[in-house]
């Protein structure tokens, strides 16, 4: 996947205000839009058009691509860094499927979802009993990034929210809140925690919007998640995996005595059975065996390697190319 540059694509500078990039639009969508355009490409160049300008007239996505194209220019290759985005605070319905909106449904790239792919929640309306509108505040929408050790015990955590807004004088600035969230215990990767009321006020008397916050792990190499199930990555020794061995493991929920069965290889898995997220019903957690061999860097070490390569007629590639 490469990086789109939206200023370049919509042709206006990086301080372009509002009207600048409304204008821009507006000139671009007359030359390409499918309906009038004789341009080969006018179909691909007009998708285009409509996801840059999505972006770069919402103030919340703007600052959170600006954030994120500091780092890369166009053409370049692009995957969204680890945690690129956490607190970055989305209000409306913004880009929640990853579609345009107002634009006929169009799908927008898989840049576009790569970056807002979950952003915003649609706010809702109602009459009131004397027919004046009452509006419900828009809910918003943040991720947060939170250690594996978090789902297994429950944590109380400050969590910082950066929200982007337009200046009396145009130019968008980021407004921080810091807001003490209780982690449950049993939460799981892109589960929502709900905080009521915490999103944008209501009008008209209506209630204000909820806040939603999508939980993300802070990676770590020791572990993968896959829904409740946890995958650590466990190193043993060469004859802890010929002979087998008894072995002591530090695990997410405390230290464990696993037996590695005699004759294991490198990807053996060990099921610990209802050892993964402590959710409803609680995960597994699997021992993923590796295979770590010592260093030849004594006279000793060398020589022991030696012997093994006289005494053991093992070859690993006698099968290939059969």
């Amino acid at each position: 996947m490469k990086f789109k540059d939206y200023y370049q694509i919509l042709g206006v500078g990086k301080t372009a205000d509002a009207d600048a990039i409304k204008k821009a639009y507006r000139k671009l969508a007359r030359k390409y839009h499918p309906d009038v355009s004789k341009e080969k490409d006018a179909g691909t160049r007009m998708a285009e058009i409509n996801e840059a300008k999505e972006v770069l007239s919402d103030v919340e996505k703007r600052a959170a691509y600006d954030a994120l194209g500091s780092r890369y220019q166009a053409g370049q290759d692009f995957a969204p860094p680890p945690g690129w985005d956490e607190g970055f605070e989305f209000s409306g319905s913004g880009a929640g499927n990853g579609r345009a909106g107002g634009m006929g449904g169009a799908d927008f790239s898989d840049f576009f979802a790569s970056i807002f792919g979950n952003a915003g929640h649609a706010g809702h309306s109602r009459q009131n009993a004397r027919g004046a509108q009452q509006m419900r505040g828009e809910d918003h929408h943040a991720k947060v990034v939170i250690d594996l050790a978090d789902a297994y015990t429950g944590s109380a955590r400050a969590i910082t929210l950066r929200a982007a807004r337009l200046d009396d004088t145009g130019q968008v600035v980021n407004d921080e809140r810091t807001l003490n969230v209780k982690i449950p215990k049993g939460v799981k990767a892109n589960q929502h925690i709900r905080l009521a009321g915490q999103g944008s006020a209501g009008y008209g008397g209506g209630a204000a919007g909820d806040l939603f916050l999508e939980i993300h792990f802070t990676p770590d190499a020791r572990f993968r998640v896959d829904g409740g199930d946890v995958i650590e990555s466990v190193p043993i020794t060469p004859w802890e995996a010929m002979l087998g061995a008894a072995i002591e493991v530090q695990t997410p929920s405390g230290k464990v005595q696993v037996t590695v069965p005699p004759n294991s290889q490198t990807g053996r898995k060990l099921r610990l059975k209802g050892r993964g997220i402590p959710a409803e019903p609680a995960g597994d957690l699997y021992l993923e065996l590796s295979v770590v061999l010592p260093p030849a860097d004594t006279d000793k070490a060398r020589e022991l390697y030696a012997t093994m390569a006289r005494e053991m007629a093992f070859n690993p590639r006698q099968t290939m190319g059969e």
